[in-house]
């Protein structure tokens, strides 16, 4: 079924230097959003119980630490309905350049921030404050830096082309763990503690200024610049997302979360559970993170051509199944206390990682048509980090805690894994769908008056 924009013409391709100059600005970008957003967890569980928690016990403490982390998992989709709206009446680009300067500016912030033994109660209320804006900055940057990559470049690559971005996360992880792991390799525990940690955070206001400098080079999304000359805008995308796809941003949701809950458990909870349960160096998990990092920057697009290949769904539930198994070797090797055996389970984890995350921006965004794909895309991969990436230190930390055993938290793993099998293979197969097609058409059936794609498009909008 083809779409009322065929009437206008299609555009004509983008040369290839300009779909890799796509490519480059979000994947630049992405990677300082994700160092910001890691700054803060890795910082969390390593110095910010004790900066702006230390009158409680350090279990307790961390515990809190990583409440502080999760408000940003709860701020970001808030962000992904703002940026979302602008961005599917606006235009991608304009939006993109906004979210990195909010994010840039609130980990700015972070690293001037007086802790408790100067200012009191007001230094964890500012941290929660600031943190929250880095959700809503990460939650309007996903989508834009995906759709811009998603919908430049060739049809029949979009698997790999829509990775990119997600390689952000790790870069920005091997940045933010490797720039950590430097510091406290420099200076003294006591010196980390009194100013070391901070230097990440103010990094981030130069780091900021190159992507900025790359973003604003780029030009507009093919796609939506169609959809806005065929003047097929939505006046409020998110009314249209709930009312026309609550299966599609259900079935997001439910594919995420379980990725999410183990990507957090494989990358940060490591640092409390090698540190404070195996009462082994800090920089055992950091480096083993940092490795893991660096594997998963050609795991991610490997997974994603594959996905052009042989289909999102296969891929991604190899991963999905595989990283439920190996969550039990993981725990196994880290209890070991052997640095070897420690980042052989982090690189493996992050490479059954890789197959569902290599896949899942495309996945997710095909959901979608291109008039609310900016709004629908966010709300579907925003929303499951607040029961995913938000909670899972959380509930992984009070499981250790509570049975003393990291069966607990693999058992939590595992269930949420299971829900993200059983909602890839509900969801449709999207890597050969037609990004001008609308899902919600597709699954209705054809009125006898209405024979083909332009005709009921434009019924639509009578």
């Amino acid at each position: 079924m083809s779409n009322t924009l065929e009437s206008f013409g299609s555009p004509p391709a983008p040369k290839v230097s300009s779909v890799r100059r796509v490519i480059a600005a979000s994947l630049v970008g992405t990677s300082l959003e994700w160092y910001d957003f890691f700054i803060y967890g890795t910082a969390a569980a390593l110095v910010f119980n004790k900066l702006f928690f230390p009158d409680f016990d350090p279990l307790v403490g961390t515990l809190l630490a990583f409440a502080t982390f999760a408000v940003g998992f709860i701020s970001r989709p808030l962000g992904g309905i703002i940026f979302g709206h602008y961005g599917d009446k606006l235009g991608r680009k304009n939006v993109l350049v906004v979210t990195l300067l909010l994010m840039g500016l609130a980990t700015f912030a972070i690293g001037l921030l007086p802790t408790y033994g100067t200012i009191g109660a007001w230094a964890p209320a500012l941290l929660v404050i600031l943190r929250f804006l880095q959700g809503l900055g990460l939650g309007g940057e996903w989508g834009g830096a995906v759709l811009m990559t998603l919908e430049s470049g060739d049809p029949k690559r979009r698997g790999l082309n829509a990775s990119w971005p997600q390689v952000g996360v790790p870069v920005g992880l091997l940045l933010a763990n490797g720039i950590l792991s430097l510091m406290g390799g420099a200076t003294s525990e006591s010196a980390f503690l009194s100013w070391g940690w901070r230097i990440p955070f103010l990094l981030s206001g130069l780091l900021v200024i190159v992507g900025l400098v790359i973003r604003l080079t780029i030009a507009e999304s093919p796609l939506f610049a169609e959809t806005e000359k065929a003047g097929d805008k939505t006046k409020m995308p998110i009314v249209e997302v709930f009312r026309r796809y609550p299966k599609q941003v259900a079935l997001a949701i439910g594919a995420r979360v379980g990725v999410d809950v183990a990507f957090y458990t494989f990358v940060l909870f490591i640092t409390t559970y090698v540190t404070t349960y195996l009462d082994l160096p800090k920089s055992y998990a950091l480096n083993a993170v940092l490795i893991a990092a660096a594997c998963q920057v050609v795991f991610i697009p490997l997974f994603g051509h594959l996905s052009d290949v042989h289909g999102r769904r296969p891929v991604y539930l190899f991963g999905a199944i595989a990283a439920a198994v190996w969550v039990f070797v993981f725990f196994k090797l880290l209890d070991t206390g052997n640095l070897a055996l420690i980042i052989l389970a982090a690189v493996v984890a992050l490479f059954f990682h890789a197959a569902m995350y290599g896949p899942q921006a495309a996945f997710i965004s095909e959901m979608f048509p291109t008039r609310v794909r900016y709004t629908g895309a966010s709300m579907g991969y925003q929303l499951a980090g607040i029961v995913g990436g938000a909670l899972a230190p959380i509930i992984s930390t009070w499981l250790l805690d509570t049975y003393d055993s990291s069966l607990a938290v693999c058992a939590y793993v595992v269930g949420m894994l299971a829900i993200t099998v059983i909602c890839v293979l509900l969801a449709p197969e999207t890597s050969k769908a037609d990004l001008n097609d609308d899902p919600a058409e597709l699954a209705e059936p054809t009125p006898p008056d209405v024979p083909t794609g332009k005709g009921r498009h434009a019924a639509r909008h009578a």
